[in-house]
């Protein structure tokens, strides 16, 4: 497109791309859309598991083009596939400068499984540290007598030595709504849970569980005492593998003996390799809960070191399947819209061309086959043949045509009774030659403009098949693949990095779309001033 000036070229021709050209945003992104294209065809250059070359024992490999056994590099006799980066680490390689290997930019292939123990995590480990609160119960008889309880004198004032025979009600001024609570189940009513806070004495809960009737009164009533300042209590201290120390602030840990603190490093050393249970200690009369901290690797895991946009389910690199998920739905959508444009233009050129019966009957058989469940025919052939890039490119073809066909009928309707036309009958030119050397050349620009919004459907198409799991198989890279494996969960990097490669890739096409609809229009030039 750098010389549109060129002789050859239509000068209606010519002035389009001009007015093309004049649109910088759909320029610009089309040069990006035949760069990104052009740079997914060799994807394998730029982000492979493979290395691009090895120089081994004075010898050059290119992996990345051909095939070799992993017995070229280790002798082990074995004829399978080899893992490079395995080999890579090898003293062959690693101590010795003669032999090297040069990977690609991003050293990932789209169905490289990652190994766990690979990724730069760290090692430390969170001790949390809550304060548990008391809890105690105390059964009343019907004049609030304290008949039994249970861990319950932490919550009475020191100058009550013993608890049973407290009167329950000199203690705790109970509220009218308590005292109806309590009543409903000394009267063997229905009642449902009650609970009443106070901040003194100190800040307790006091609840009431369900009651239901029984066959006779009950004799005492059962009130559950619950601490309540202690529930926002926290702190959080930080276990070091390498020095085997914990790091906290505070007077509790300066307070815990030796065995505790001993017990506490055991467990936080135990965690670096595999989960632990929470550890329960007394302090000073209060109750504490270390629960330890660590993160693990489990797929699918968050954006980390070498692998920035995450990994997906199976530790697979989400920038790699991205990368390569661009070259499918490039592949896809313009094989589909290639296909489809050929055939809407065959079938539409004919009825258009000869209309009468030819024209009516093809109409018909049109709106017949638009019938059809496109979903449906396509899930009962995948259910058949299994899924696949061929069947879906073909189901989908099928069915895509259509729209384009009824363009290409008023088209060739509109220009079948032009002067060239008839000069060209009268010539004595055969049928096929006036369809597509005469007319063809001047409908073609409903097949322009519809080419870049064409293409627009046919990748959100692809990209909701995938996600519904109806398009293509896996372990295939694809947008929508990605974006099922994040629905449910709060994956953030599986929403948002295909999602943005989705909308940027629609959002050129658009642009260019836009670009070509204004530069084939003619209204700007056929407008009276």
């Amino acid at each position: 497109m750098s010389r549109i000036t060129a002789d050859w070229i239509d000068p209606i021709t010519r002035k389009r791309l001009q007015r093309f050209r004049a649109y910088r945003r759909a320029y610009y992104s089309l040069l990006i859309i035949v760069f990104l294209y052009l740079t997914s065809l060799v994807a394998e250059v730029f982000c492979n598991d493979r290395p691009l070359y090895v120089q081994y024992q004075g010898k050059s490999y290119f992996p990345v083009l051909f095939f070799y056994p992993e017995d070229t590099f280790t002798g082990n006799g074995l004829l399978t596939r080899p893992d490079y980066k395995a080999i890579h680490a090898t003293p062959a390689f690693a101590h010795n400068e003669e032999n090297f290997m040069i990977f690609p930019l991003l050293p990932f292939g789209p169905q490289e499984i990652i190994k766990a123990e690979s990724i730069p995590v760290g090692n430390e480990v969170q001790i949390r540290v809550r304060r548990t609160p008391r809890v105690g119960s105390v059964n009343i008889d019907a004049d609030l007598s304290i008949r039994r309880e249970q861990r319950a004198a932490w919550f009475f004032p020191p100058e009550y030595e013993a608890v049973v025979g407290t009167n329950f009600g000199a203690v705790y001024v109970l509220p009218e709504p308590f005292l109806q609570a309590l009543g409903q189940r000394f009267d063997n009513l229905a009642a449902d849970s009650y609970m009443q806070v106070f901040t003194d004495l100190p800040a307790v809960e006091l609840h009431l569980s369900p009651y239901r009737p029984r066959n006779r009164r009950p004799e005492t009533v059962r009130i559950v005492l619950r601490e309540r300042a202690a529930q926002q209590q926290e702190e959080i201290w930080l276990y070091t593998p390498e020095a085997g120390q914990v790091s906290a602030a505070g007077a509790l840990w300066q307070g815990l003996t030796g065995a505790q603190r001993e017990d506490i490093r055991r467990l936080a050393g135990n965690r670096v390799t595999a989960p632990v249970g929470d550890l329960r200690l007394e302090h000073e009369g209060a109750q504490y809960r270390l629960s330890f901290e660590k993160e693990d690797v489990r797929f699918p895991f968050r954006p980390v070191g070498p692998h920035l946009f995450g990994l997906d389910d199976t530790g697979r690199d989400v920038l790699a399947r991205i990368f390569y998920g661009l070259r499918t739905s490039l592949n896809f959508g313009l094989l589909l819209v290639v296909t489809s444009l050929l055939i809407g233009t065959v079938i539409g050129a004919v009825q258009g061309y000869y209309g009468g019966r030819i024209d009516l009957t093809g109409q018909r058989l049109t709106e017949i086959w638009e019938a059809l469940p496109f979903l449906y025919v396509l899930i009962l052939l995948g259910s058949v043949y299994g899924q696949s890039f061929t069947l879906l490119l073909l189901v989908y073809g099928l069915f895509n045509w259509i729209g384009i066909s009824y363009y290409m009928r008023a088209e060739f309707l509109r220009l079948r009774n032009q002067q060239f036309v008839e000069a060209a009958r009268c010539l004595g030119l055969p049928d096929r030659k006036i369809l597509f050397r005469h007319i063809l050349p001047n409908a073609l620009v409903p097949l322009t403009t519809f080419f870049p919004f064409s293409l627009v459907g046919a990748i959100g198409t692809l990209a909701a098949l995938d996600y519904l799991g109806f398009g293509l198989p896996p372990p295939t890279a694809s947008w929508g693949q990605l974006l099922a494996q994040a629905q449910g969960q709060a994956y953030w990097w599986l929403i948002l990095y295909p999602s943005l490669a989705l909308f940027l890739v629609i959002l050129l096409c658009v642009f260019v779309g836009e670009g070509v609809r204004n530069a084939f229009d003619p209204k700007q030039f056929t407008r009276l001033e």
